[in-house]
């Protein structure tokens, strides 16, 4: 087999970087300086301090009433209802008018009326105009007509607060226009 001058210097290039791979480099003197690190240094490890002993609260409440019973909230509206002798408490025996069945924000205003010197509102619940003057109820909140103007019907209404007190607030219908 003849192997050519260029294929020599091939194969003498490929078995020169074979031999070459062979040697350490470099590799014993850093072997040798971590050793003598290792030796050098000293390990310290501190001690845990030992854990705080858990000692468990213990409830006893057995025979006492729960803060969150209802029947614990009955009781205490009846005491306030008791003490209660509020003159703005309105009447429970008198007689309902239509309009009370509906809440106030879904009546609506339509405009005004004036007959033999009375002012009357119109107001508009459920596809039917009622007529209201000065006096009539209005709205679930046991709502009084107070004023009737040519733009709004004022009321007063009396309603419990959250102590159970009854107390008044105002309250109005503004006229709406009506489209068509």
């Amino acid at each position: 087999m003849i192997v050519s001058r260029t294929g020599r210097a091939a194969l003498c290039m490929l078995l020169l970087s074979g031999l070459a791979g062979c040697g350490d480099g470099g590799i014993q003197d850093v072997k040798q300086w971590m050793d003598g690190l290792r030796q050098q240094t000293k390990v310290s490890v501190t001690k845990l301090s030992e854990p705080k002993k858990f000692t468990p609260f213990s409830y006893v409440v057995k025979d006492s009433l729960d803060p969150f019973n209802p029947s614990k909230l009955a009781i205490a509206l009846a005491k306030s209802k008791g003490n209660s002798s509020s003159a703005l408490a309105p009447n429970p025996d008198r007689r309902r008018e239509a309009l009370e069945a509906y809440p106030l924000d879904t009546l609506q205003m339509v405009g005004t009326l004036q007959k033999v010197g009375l002012d009357y509102g119109l107001v508009l619940a459920d596809k039917t105009v009622y007529q209201v003057k000065i006096g009539n109820y209005m709205g679930q909140s046991n709502g009084i007509v107070t004023h009737i103007s040519e733009n709004e019907i004022e009321l007063k209404e009396i309603v419990q607060d959250a102590a159970g007190e009854w107390v008044e607030r105002k309250a109005k219908l503004e006229l709406q226009e009506m489209k068509k």
